[in-house]
């Protein structure tokens, strides 16, 4: 396993930008590291697979491959008011029955509109076919091909506010209420597919690029969650619970959403998500802006250091608040801080909150479903925390369980490359890899599960009525 940070520029308040440039140089350094580092040989490779964060917007010229400006990153809120008025006018119910989707910035339709709207002649050239359009994955495969592939999967298209969620396909009446040319939409092609190679100057031969996902779905891939009923909780940069739901395409009635899940093969299968859009991420702020921690892997020790967090409450609202609120007006916020409190307590604190956030998810996960948790597989960085863990566990009353293997997003794009080329022969043989690390039981007392819960809700509730 190998990783090349990429460095995330914010221009103005609410806005999150990348280069798309050193995104691929970042990929393409961080796969000739394996290649070095293991000692195999290129053509020994049977497949590249290719996983992404997801709602990521780049256009590029189809003639040079230049990006035509920075990648409009997924937390990116510029868009917010334009989503606002869409969603509130008669399009609003129209978009959320074909996508399933709730009309928010966090999609890539209306960063795309964005693009189109502020670049100089860029719906012309769009029009006219000069420009195209990818999320991360269409990115890199058109990098990696020498601009031979411009292709998708249905896990990151259904991301993008523009296809039909059913037929999987892109939409003409999403495309008119959006404004975007058919002409710079990649094709959409199975996740697990050999739809190309890469160019042999890259990674020293012709590979396969034979799997495609969103980084979530992939994941869901990776936990060996290929039925309905299954579920999983990633915890990175932000948080997202997916509960799979087969070849049903559910419509949540507590504001989740739903999106494709990627599947092994040309069938249509799909999930309900919830997304948190600050977890992970509010650790490295207490890190990078207020110096309060060395490094992310300090948080458990320190956060271990006091028995609670002496009713303080951290609600990382910085870009708004996801599922399942969706307001895009909430800000961040920091409650119950007293004389007593010190720099412990507020690490614990946002630590506490991505646990508190994804008990909200899974209450939604069980309203729609019917049916109460088993148990909630987790992977991500974060699952290393053993006090979040157990906070985690404690929290939802349901037992957490970590697996031996939590890169679960990179495994499940290996996955689906494998099972495309023959390298593996079916799920059951990838679902024989699973195992448990650990498994945190709760051990909290019903009460006071309730009673901390309560706290964190009526911090939500001032996070929420004190905009504006």
């Amino acid at each position: 396993m190998e990783s090349v940070p990429i460095q995330c520029v914010y221009p103005q308040l609410g806005w999150v930008e990348q280069d798309p440039e050193g995104i691929w140089e970042a990929q393409l350094e961080a796969a000739r590291r394996v290649l070095t580092r293991t000692g195999i040989r290129a053509t020994a490779v049977a497949a590249v697979g290719i996983t992404n964060q997801r709602e990521t917007t780049i256009v590029w010229e189809r003639a040079s491959g230049k990006p035509v400006a920075p990648a409009i990153v997924w937390q990116c809120r510029r868009t917010a008011d334009y989503c606002e008025r869409l969603g509130a006018g008669p399009a609003g119910a129209r978009i959320t029955a074909l996508t399933g989707l709730v009309v928010d910035a966090y999609f890539s339709a209306s960063k795309i509109r964005w693009i189109l709207d502020h670049v100089p002649e860029a719906e012309r050239r769009a029009r006219d076919g000069e420009l195209l359009f990818g999320t991360v994955d269409t990115w890199l495969a058109w990098k990696l091909s020498r601009g031979a592939l411009h292709v998708t999967d249905p896990s990151n298209a259904s991301r993008t506010m523009l296809m039909n969620l059913v037929s999987g396909t892109w939409d003409p009446e999403l495309l008119e209420i959006f404004g975007v040319p058919r002409a710079m939409l990649p094709k959409i092609v199975p996740s697990s597919f050999s739809a190309g190679v890469t160019a042999g100057e890259h990674l020293g031969a012709e590979i396969p690029i034979a799997g495609i996902a969103g980084d979530q779905q992939a994941a869901l891939v990776g936990q060996a969650c290929f039925r309905a009923g299954m579920s999983k909780n990633t915890y990175g940069t932000g948080c997202f619970a997916l509960l799979h739901t087969g070849g049903h395409a559910a419509v949540s009635r507590n504001r989740l959403i739903a999106t494709r899940a990627a599947s092994a093969d040309a069938s249509a299968q799909f999930a309900i998500e919830g997304s948190i859009f600050i977890a992970g991420a509010a650790i490295q702020w207490l890190r990078d802006q207020l110096g309060l921690l060395a490094s992310a892997a300090e948080s458990e020790a320190l956060a271990s250091s006091v028995p609670d967090s002496g009713g303080v409450y951290f609600v990382p609202a910085f870009v708004g608040l996801g599922a399942p609120h969706w307001d895009p007006a909430a800000r961040g916020l920091i409650t119950g801080l007293t004389r007593a409190t010190g720099r412990a307590h507020i690490v614990r604190a946002a630590l506490e909150s991505i646990a508190y956030q994804t008990r909200e998810l899974v209450e939604a996960m069980e309203a729609d479903s019917g049916e109460r948790l088993r148990e909630l597989r987790v992977d991500g960085g974060a699952t290393a925390n053993n006090l979040l863990m157990q906070f985690q566990a404690d929290i939802l009353g349901r037992p957490v369980v970590r697996p031996a293997d939590v890169e679960t997003t990179a495994l499940g794009a290996a996955y689906l490359a494998g099972l495309a080329v023959g390298f593996w022969k079916s799920t059951q043989e990838l679902e024989s890899f699973w195992r448990v690390e650990r498994v945190f039981e709760p051990q909290m007392s019903p009460a006071r599960r309730d009673e901390l819960f309560a706290g964190w809700q009526r911090a939500v509730a001032r996070c929420r009525a004190t905009v504006g």
